[in-house]
């Protein structure tokens, strides 16, 4: 069976990613997004079970070297240092146009037509779920028919701008993507984590 990958990202609740360009690109999370202890430890189960993870060049630069810094951080929380503990041990694929190279067991791959090729492969020889990271990445993996699962935590926000959850298609329309709801979990805090299959 072939490896499956999931799509996984925080989202206000009208399919928004981001308000303004660059806000997550600090270690703070912005003010709509809603992440405490036991939010986080949801992540850090979920990233657990991941047998790798593919990222684009932006969420890259956001988790490092924030995290693997967050391992000897006495001021982070004992949620966040085993989060960093798993991120950085976690097998990962950077897809990047610019960087040829990265550490904390990381492969990195060309952000062109090849990569999107090579990705296929991966998914078609590997097992297990595989976290996806980045909405570039994401929406070219979807165009291709690669996407299998959304992994959505929805924040009780309504942003009513900014970076949609995919992008547009680059050329022409892309049909609905149905889905079937796996799963559903909503935490203390008002958010709700929503999980779909993507319908083949």
């Amino acid at each position: 069976m072939p490896a499956r990958f999931v799509y996984w990202m925080n989202v206000s609740v009208d399919g928004y990613i981001e308000a303004e360009a660059g806000e997550h690109a600090g270690p703070d999370a912005p003010g709509w997004v809603r992440i405490d202890e036991q939010l986080h430890q949801e992540f850090n189960d979920r990233a657990r079970a991941m047998s790798l993870s593919v990222e684009g060049r932006i969420v890259r630069e956001m988790m490092d070297p924030y995290w693997p810094d967050a391992r000897s951080d006495e001021d982070s929380l004992p949620v966040e240092r085993e989060y960093a503990e798993i991120w950085t041990a976690q097998p990962k694929i950077l897809v990047s146009r610019t960087r040829t190279e990265a550490d904390h067991h990381t492969r990195v791959i060309g952000a062109d037509g090849d990569s999107i090729a090579e990705l296929a492969r991966i998914r078609a020889e590997g097992d297990g779920d595989v976290g996806v990271g980045g909405a570039n990445l994401a929406t070219q993996l979807l165009d291709a028919g690669l996407i299998d699962e959304l992994l959505l935590f929805v924040h009780p926000a309504v942003l009513g701008r900014g970076r949609p959850l995919f992008d547009p298609p680059a050329s022409g329309s892309r049909p609905p993507l149905l889905l079937d709801l796996l799963e559903t979990k909503a935490f203390d805090n008002g958010v709700v984590l929503h999980r779909y299959a993507v319908q083949r």
